[in-house]
């Protein structure tokens, strides 16, 4: 008789994944790491920091190692994010990656319907307090006219430099924060292509993916990463100058550094709706231009695949 289990063997165990931030002025996060022990968790990421700031190194390089099967925890939801948008969204991008989260003190489980509920629960008061808000805003402006005011800060009106200041400051931490919460979407493409390829290369290759970055955006989002520390200032340096005519050589080698699972067809397949046109004529791009391309990109250490 055949046995069942072994043509059906059982899903290998989810791996359990602490993180826990504590801020600077705390002695130790020895509780949080305690409680992440005893739920199982066989590896836990410890990160030190306040929590008005933008810049966690750690989660940032954690979120983008997780993988599919993946569970990670915390202790509490503002162990991990800073409001309940940023914590949607990083929910979000995990769901995608079939990674689930997990919130030890909160009914947050994203691997049971249970938690899911609690997750759209959330969602929902969110999105409320976006409208509360609004038409709190709405109508302090309304009442403010009626009563002959201006509308706004007076501060930035009577261009004091205080609040000039205090605005930017805002603005600048709000970038930070966006650039933070999406960089595991941009950055690895980044750190594989730069510097060895051009700006508009690496832009064109994330723009394909779905992106919708400019080179200026992109350098200055580096750029501002870089002075955060979360990643390598060598992603500046400039790239290698090279004739016009190995344009496409640079492309083809980036596309392919940038997924090494594409075939020789799926690339040409990019380079089309790309809408290069091949180097020897015709309307279609063969796998046997970008094979030749490739070799091309291989003398010259583009590529070592």
């Amino acid at each position: 008789m055949t046995n069942a289990s072994h043509l059906n063997p059982p899903p290998p165990p989810k791996r359990l994944i602490g993180y826990a931030r504590v801020s600077t002025d705390d002695q130790l996060n020895d509780a949080q790491v305690d409680e992440l022990r005893a739920a199982g968790c066989d590896r836990i990421h410890q990160e030190h920091g306040s929590g008005a700031s933008r810049a966690r190194p750690v989660l940032t390089k954690l979120l983008k190692d997780l993988a599919a099967g993946d569970v990670l925890v915390v202790v509490r939801l503002d162990r991990l994010a800073r409001s309940v948008r940023h914590l949607l969204e990083v929910i979000e991008d995990l769901e995608t990656r079939g990674v689930h989260f997990r919130s030890l003190r909160d009914p947050i489980d994203t691997s049971t319907p249970q938690g899911m509920i609690s997750l759209q629960v959330l969602g929902a008061v969110a999105q409320l307090e976006r409208a509360l808000i609004a038409e709190r805003t709405k109508s302090g402006m309304q009442a403010a006219k009626a009563r002959g005011r201006l509308a706004g800060n007076p501060g930035l009106r009577e261009r004091r430099p205080e609040a000039i200041r205090a605005i930017s400051a805002a603005r600048e931490r709000a970038y930070l924060d966006e650039l933070v919460a999406s960089a595991q979407t941009w950055l690895p493409t980044v750190r594989q292509l730069r510097p060895q390829h051009s700006w508009d290369d690496v832009v064109r290759i994330l723009n394909r993916r779905g992106h919708d970055w400019t080179v200026e955006r992109l350098r200055r989002a580096v750029h501002r990463m870089v002075r955060e520390k979360l990643a390598n200032p060598e992603l500046l340096s400039r790239s290698p100058r090279r004739p016009p005519e190995q344009h496409l050589m640079r492309l083809v080698a980036g596309i392919a550094i940038a997924d090494p699972d594409l075939s020789l067809r799926d690339i040409a397949a990019q380079l089309d709706q790309m809408q290069e046109p091949p180097p020897r004529g015709g309307r279609k791009w063969q796998p046997s231009a970008v094979r030749a391309l490739l070799d091309e990109a291989r003398r010259f250490g583009l590529v070592r695949f």
